[in-house]
C-alpha cells in the first residue's frame, strides 16, 4: 500500500523508519534529482554518525557562483531571475566542495557537472567510472536500498511520471532484485513544476513505497543558460551538420557545440541556398569530401530524422519545431521491416504515424523555455516523445537488438571531446593526472554502437584550440595520458578547420587526417612528433591549404553570415537581456584581455582613458555612479570591453 505523505519531515521519517540502518540511495542525475528531501534528510543525518549513508548518483547540478568584481555584477542578478531567489542547493554539494562532508557520508557520482569538483577530493577519490549502461549493473553490485525520485503527476489522473528521468530507476530495481536482495524502498517527490511524459515513462502510482507532495511555493527547475555560439563552435556544427543523411537517426549531447549543429540543420531544411552559401564559405570542397558524399549530400530534409538520444535537450525542441525530426518509428519489428524494405501499406503508414515516437530518450534537461514547451506540447506531440530505459536507448543489446537495427538506421552519433591525439584516442571527460572533469557517460556507448550499426558513423567534435594561461594550445595532441575512447574507435573528427575520417586508415594516413585539421600554429610540431616516432615519411609536406587552418581566415569566411543573421550569437534563443548580451561579449573580451600579469597590467592602462561606457549596460552593473576608486576602475574596464566589442 502506498504511503501518502505531505511533508519533506514526513518523507524523511519514513524512509529513515523504513530503511536498513545503513542508507544506501539511489537518486537520478539532473532534475530528477529531489533537492528538497535529500537537504531535508542531509540535515536529519548529518550529526547523527550512527545511521552510514552512501548517496549513488549523478549531474548534482549546482547553479553558478561567480567571483568578487564584474563577475558577480553580472552573475548576480542574473542567477537570481533564472534560477529564483529559492532554488535549494544541494547542501552535500557545497560541503563536497569544502571537502567538508563528515565520515560517514559518502557521495559516489558517476558524472560530475563539468569541471565543478576538479578541486574537491572527496569528490575525486569517490567517482565512479562507469558507462552509463553500467550503472544500474553496479547500484545492485552495492545492494542498493532506497531510491528517492522526482516525477510528474497525471493531469486529472493517479499515475506518476518518471518524465525527467526514466534512465535507470526501473533497470536499477531489477538489478538489485536480480542479485536476491530486497527490492529497494522506492520514493517518489511529486513536482508539479516538472512536465508530464507518459508512455513508458509512467508508472502506476503503487509502485513507488511513498509519495511525498509538499506544499508550495515550488523552487524552478534547474535551466540551463543558452551560451552564445562562437566562429570556432559554428564552424564545427556546419561540419557536422553535412554528415547527417536524410531519413537517418540523430544522437546529439549538449553546449554550444550541439547548439550550432542544430542550427546548421536547421538552416539546411528551411533555406538550403543560404546553408549551401555558407558552406562554400567555409570550405568549397566541402561538397566533395567522402564523408558528405557516403551521407548523401547537402540538401533539405525530404523524409526526417528520428531521434535516439541519451539527453533530450534544447536542440531537439528547434529539430522538432521546423520539421527536421518527424521520422517516426514503432516497436514493431515486422511493420519496422516492412518500412526498410520498401513493403509497407497504407495501413501500416497510417499506424506509423498515429503510434510512432519520433523521439526517445533516457532523461532531458535544458533552458526554462524548453520545460515551458514540453509542457505545453499538444497530446499527439506529446505521445511522440518516448523516454526509455538507458539500456535501451544507448545500446544495441537490451533484448531487442534486431528491432532497434531497423529503427536507427543510417545513425550519426554526436559528442564532444577535449583533445583528440594524432592517432585518434579521444580525450572527453578527465585529465591525464587522473582528476574527472565530468564522466564517460553513455559516449563509449554510442562510439561503440557506431561500429556495430553497419550504415552508421561516429562523429567526435572538438575545438582545435584552447586558451591556457593566456596562450593559444592545441587540443590536437600528440598523446595523452588519459583518453576516454581507445584509437581502435576512432571514425570521424571535426574541428573548426575541417573533417578527419579515421575510420579503417592506418596510422600514417590518421596523422595526416588528422594535422588537416589542426591550427595551423602546430601543424609542423605535430609532423615532426610523428616523424620522430616512425609514424610519418620523412619526405612528407603539407598541402598549401592548411595554412587556412587560422582563427582570422575562419572569422573573415564567415563574418557576413554573423552580421546578416543567418550565424546569429544565440540560435535557440537567449535566456540573457540585449543588454546582457552585450555585456556577455564586453566581459569574455575583459577576461581573454587580462588573463596573464602582463595583458592585465595593459588592459587595465587602455582602461584609464576608455571613457565612459553604455548607459543601460553600466545601469544594469550597477556602475552608472560608481562610488570608490575600485567601482570606478571596474567601470572604466568595462566601458573599455563594451567599447572594443561594439558591432
Amino acid at each position: 500500500m502506498t504511503v501518502h505523505l505531505d511533508s519533506l519531515d514526513e518523507a524523511v521519517d519514513f524512509i529513515l523508519r523504513q530503511a536498513p540502518q545503513t542508507l544506501r540511495m539511489g537518486a537520478p542525475l539532473g532534475i530528477g534529482k529531489p533537492h528538497r528531501l535529500i537537504n531535508a534528510l542531509y540535515a536529519r543525518l548529518e550529526q547523527d554518525p550512527s545511521r552510514p549513508w552512501f548517496l549513488y548518483t549523478a549531474l548534482s547540478l549546482d547553479p553558478p557562483q561567480a567571483k568578487p568584481g564584474l563577475e558577480a555584477r553580472f552573475l548576480g542578478p542574473f542567477a537570481t531571475r533564472h534560477f529564483g531567489e529559492d532554488f535549494p542547493r544541494l547542501a552535500y554539494v557545497q560541503a563536497m566542495k569544502r571537502d567538508a562532508l563528515p565520515a560517514h557520508i559518502e557521495i559516489e557520482e558517476f558524472y560530475m557537472q563539468s569541471g565543478a569538483l576538479l578541486g574537491s577530493s572527496q569528490a575525486q577519490r569517490h567517482y565512479a567510472s562507469l558507462n552509463y549502461t553500467h550503472v544500474a549493473r553496479a547500484l545492485g553490485e552495492r545492494g542498493l536500498n532506497v531510491i528517492v525520485q522526482k516525477v510528474a503527476r497525471e493531469p486529472g489522473g493517479r499515475r506518476l511520471s518518471l518524465s525527467c528521468n526514466n534512465d535507470l530507476t526501473q533497470d536499477a530495481v531489477e538489478a538489485v532484485q536480480a542479485r536476491g536482495l530486497p527490492r529497494p524502498l522506492l520514493v517518489a517527490e511529486v513536482d508539479p513544476q516538472l512536465p508530464w511524459l507518459g508512455g513508458t515513462a509512467a508508472v502506476d502510482e503503487d509502485y513507488f513505497d511513498a509519495v511525498v507532495t509538499p506544499p508550495g511555493p515550488y523552487p524552478m527547475l534547474f535551466g540551463l543558460p543558452r551560451q552564445p555560439v562562437s566562429d570556432a563552435e559554428y564552424a564545427i556544427g556546419l561540419y557536422a551538420s553535412a554528415l547527417v543523411r536524410d531519413g537517418g537517426t540523430l544522437q546529439i549531447g549538449i553546449g554550444a557545440l550541439a547548439d550550432a549543429l542544430c542550427h546548421a540543420l536547421v538552416l539546411r531544411h528551411t533555406d538550403n541556398a543560404a546553408y549551401r552559401e555558407v558552406l562554400a564559405a567555409l570550405d568549397p570542397e566541402l561538397e566533395r569530401h567522402p564523408a558528405v558524399i557516403e551521407s548523401g549530400g547537402l540538401g533539405p530534409f525530404e523524409i526526417g530524422l528520428y531521434g535516439c538520444s541519451e539527453m533530450i535537450n534544447e536542440g531537439f525542441k528547434r529539430l522538432v519545431e521546423t520539421g527536421v525530426m518527424r521520422r517516426k518509428v514503432v516497436d514493431d519489428e515486422l511493420l519496422m521491416r516492412r518500412v526498410a524494405d520498401g513493403t509497407a501499406n497504407l495501413g501500416d503508414h497510417a499506424r506509423l504515424q498515429r503510434d510512432g515516437e519520433y523521439l526517445h530518450g533516457a532523461f532531458y534537461l535544458g533552458s526554462p523555455a524548453f520545460y515551458d514547451w514540453l509542457r505545453q506540447l499538444p497530446d499527439d506531440e506529446r505521445r511522440a516523445i518516448g523516454m526509455r530505459r538507458i539500456g535501451s536507448v544507448n545500446q544495441l543489446y537490451g533484448g531487442h537488438e534486431s528491432l532497434e537495427r531497423l529503427q536507427r538506421r543510417d545513425a550519426r552519433f554526436f559528442n564532444s571531446a577535449m583533445m583528440i591525439t594524432a592517432l585518434g584516442a579521444a580525450v572527453s571527460d578527465g585529465l591525464e593526472d587522473g582528476r574527472v572533469v565530468s564522466g564517460v557517460g553513455g559516449q563509449y556507448n554510442f562510439v561503440a554502437m557506431a561500429h556495430a550499426l553497419e550504415d552508421a558513423r561516429s562523429v567526435l567534435m572538438f575545438r582545435a584550440l584552447r586558451d591556457a594561461n593566456g596562450k593559444p594550445q592545441s587540443n590536437v595532441r600528440w598523446n595523452y595520458g588519459h583518453t576516454t575512447i581507445p584509437r581502435h574507435l576512432r571514425d570521424l573528427c571535426i574541428s573548426e578547420y575541417g573533417i578527419a575520417d579515421l575510420r579503417g586508415r592506418n596510422d600514417e594516413d590518421c596523422v595526416i587526417a588528422m594535422a588537416g585539421i589542426t591550427d595551423a600554429r602546430f601543424q609542423a610540431g605535430l609532423l615532426e612528433q610523428a616523424q620522430r616516432n616512425r609514424k610519418l615519411r620523412r619526405g612528407f609536406i603539407a598541402p598549401p591549404a592548411w595554412a587556412d587552418n587560422t582563427p582570422a581566415h575562419l572569422t573573415a569566411s564567415l563574418r557576413r553570415f554573423r552580421h546578416d543573421g543567418t550565424l546569429p550569437d544565440y540560435p535557440l534563443g537567449s535566456d540573457f537581456t540585449e543588454v546582457e548580451q552585450r555585456l556577455v561579449k564586453a566581459l569574455s573580451w575583459l577576461k581573454n584581455q587580462t588573463a596573464t600579469p602582463a595583458a592585465k597590467a595593459g588592459t587595465v592602462l587602455r582602461a584609464l582613458f576608455a571613457g565612459a561606457g553604455e548607459p543601460a549596460a553600466m545601469t544594469r552593473m550597477g556602475l552608472a555612479k560608481p562610488a570608490g576608486a575600485g567601482e570606478w576602475l571596474e567601470a572604466r574596464l568595462l566601458a573599455l570591453g563594451l567599447r572594443e566589442t561594439r558591432g
